[in-house]
């Protein structure tokens, strides 16, 4: 199935905590998927973080346009929804991302993984907005 928005379920279903795969649009170099956090947020977009320097965000600055695709992990039922569209690269809300995407995929309250949210957000950070043009998706 394929259309431009995320479903409810779509939403629910990338609310947890999995990592997505995200691609970048590179014309003829061959796609190089990167495991990333994410976030499904309110207004049906994608949002990811990134420094600056990052090899992704020099090729979005080219060609705005990414993919992700997020999967069940094993021992569920197959389940995936993908997402591709255009992406904004915003100077605001990273690091409350970062602290967000933080406490979902970490355990904060270990002192080596806090220390490692400190040192991510004491840097300059990007947030990457994906505006969903087209979704797909499959649930078994």
């Amino acid at each position: 199935m394929s259309d431009s928005s995320l479903t409810t379920d779509d939403i629910e279903f990338l609310r947890r905590p999995l990592h997505g795969f995200l691609t970048v649009a590179a014309g003829p170099v061959p796609p190089q998927p990167r495991p990333v956090w994410f976030e499904a947020a309110d207004d049906g977009t994608i949002q990811l973080f990134s420094m600056p320097d990052s090899p992704k965000l020099r090729q979005l600055r080219r060609d705005p346009r990414a993919s992700i695709v997020v999967a069940a992990p094993v021992g569920e039922r197959e389940r995936w929804v993908s997402v591709a569209g255009r992406v904004t690269l915003e100077p605001d809300g990273a690091r409350e991302l970062s602290a967000r995407l933080a406490a979902r995929y970490w355990d904060l309250d270990d002192p080596a993984r806090a220390a490692d949210l400190a040192e991510i957000t004491a840097g300059e950070l990007v947030r990457i907005v994906i505006h969903p043009e087209t979704v797909r998706r499959y649930h078994y």
